[in-house]
């Protein structure tokens, strides 16, 4: 199994940055590909972003795109999200997740549903 932990979430003024963390253990996490989604109150989850096994594929939500980047340093087992330029709408509690990818370097995809894997969350507060 695969165990994340998410860090680096906290209270951030319209504008301004912030970065996730996602440390992850257990076997092998150089064969997953790694997404990040979050859930805002009342809402469903949302996929963010994704990124493949070897960190040379992402995607993104267009909400995002030109604002956060993913990325993943798989000696130190970690994926990161760095969000910039952060608006109210942001306001959601974060996930990461991964998805075995059976050695093909393909993002994880847009549907949560198809991610094994998550942590237990981080919560992220953009004020105006």
């Amino acid at each position: 199994q695969v165990q994340l932990v998410e860090s680096g979430g906290g209270l951030v003024q319209a504008g301004g940055s912030l970065r996730l963390s996602c440390a992850a253990s257990g076997r092998t996490f150089s064969n997953y590909a790694m997404g990040w989604f979050r859930q805002a109150p009342g809402k469903e989850r949302e996929f963010v972003a994704t990124i493949s096994w070897s960190g040379v594929n992402t995607a993104y939500v267009d909400s995002v795109k030109g604002r956060f980047i993913i990325s993943r340093d798989n000696a130190k087992n970690t994926v990161y999200l760095q969000m910039n330029s952060l608006k109210p709408e942001d306001t959601a509690v974060y996930y990461c997740a991964a998805k075995s990818v059976l050695g093909l370097d393909n993002t994880g995809g847009v549907s949560y549903s198809a991610y094994r894997y998550w942590g237990q969350g981080a919560q992220v507060t953009v004020s105006s």
